[in-house]
């Protein structure tokens, strides 16, 4: 079973292109005499560059389940725990997203069981049935 967030993917894959489509069409829109030092477009190139990753990042979270492990993706941080390892798995009343205890105390963020998307409530009781 993998599962992705709908809503925070659309939305950021979605604000990529609008901010890619929007500096390409005001870079074209400028007149002529106004142009970028070098380190300005350094500058913007990094910061182009930095928000597309972030939004990348949350875009690819998802969290892969079987019968013998669980592996959570949030942005660019992989968690792996066999189901052993796993004390409880939880969405509590107005949690963004449900949240994943470990024996030793850990909490780990599943991303991509949002709340918004629907679905959460019956991925987190499958979830809970593998853990049990």
């Amino acid at each position: 079973m993998t599962i992705r967030p709908q809503g925070p993917r659309i939305v950021a894959y979605g604000v990529m292109v609008l901010m890619i489509v929007s500096i390409v069409a005001i870079g074209r829109a400028l007149p002529d005499y106004v142009y970028f030092a070098t380190s300005e477009k350094v500058t913007m190139t990094l910061l182009l560059v930095a928000v597309l990753a972030l939004l990348h990042g949350v875009g690819r979270s998802y969290v892969r389940a079987d019968a013998s492990s669980i592996e959570i993706v949030n942005g660019y941080r992989r968690h792996r725990f066999t189901w052993d390892q796993v004390e409880g798995i939880s969405m509590k009343a107005g949690a963004p997203w449900a949240t994943l205890v470990t024996t030793d105390d850990e909490r780990v963020m599943l991303f991509a069981l949002q709340r918004t998307d629907g679905d959460g409530h019956d991925a987190v009781r499958q979830l809970r049935a593998w853990a049990a």
